[in-house]
């Protein structure tokens, strides 16, 4: 990812993922071309340091991703937050162009494949309690019969990082636009206003 300084923001990389966890999930396929699948990410944070954060994550078997992580297990997983373009009349003079603002993490991984129901039993509950959590009970409730076709289904895997980058694109670079950047953001919908409050995390407005 082309990372200007200006927008590197690592601390703010499990925010992001905890926010927006449907991921990209990229693997080249046999013919080494780029081959995407978009799937619920769940995040679990080490202790005391956050490059030990493990990621967790499934594909249906019948996925051709699943044989791609079986031969190639290093993976891209990209993660967007809230984007909206940002018009040039937020700055004091006119010699100025249009741009796009944007939030998003890519994430480097190692693959290892989780065998057996249990793991993917418990994978499945950290999503349900993530998302819903009062579908937990339903769930337990199931008959075998059920579940366990169901899990037999998936593939599940965790994701050790390797590198990750945190954009967090925000015209930090130009102090003269913020305030009115954030009012035209701020007085937008849903993904405008979440850009103007990342604008209050940063600290570019009060």
């Amino acid at each position: 990812m082309y990372l200007p300084q200006q927008f590197n923001h690592p601390e703010h990389a499990r925010n992001i993922i905890l926010e927006n966890p449907f991921a990209s999930l990229v693997s080249n396929d046999d013919d080494g071309f780029p081959f995407i699948s978009h799937i619920p990410v769940k995040l679990m944070p080490h202790a005391t340091d956050a490059q030990q954060d493990m990621l967790l994550g499934h594909v249906a078997k019948g996925n051709p991703h699943a044989g791609f992580l079986s031969k190639r297990p290093q993976v891209l997983l990209t993660f967007m937050g809230p984007q909206a373009y940002m018009s040039p009349a937020v700055y004091p003079d006119l010699i100025r162009v249009p741009t796009w603002s944007y939030v998003a993490v890519h994430v480097k991984a190692e693959v290892r494949i989780l065998e057996g129901e249990e793991a993917k039993d418990a994978l499945l509950k950290q999503l349900i309690a993530d998302h819903e959590p009062a579908y937990a009970q339903q769930w337990r409730g199931l008959p075998e019969t059920y579940t366990h076709p169901m899990m037999n289904a998936i593939v599940a895997f965790e994701m050790k990082l390797l590198k990750v980058q945190t954009k967090v694109k925000l015209n930090q670079h130009r102090p003269e636009s913020h305030l009115a950047m954030h009012a035209a953001y701020d007085a937008g919908g849903e993904s405008e206003k979440a850009l103007a409050l990342w604008m209050r995390r940063l600290g570019l407005v009060s």
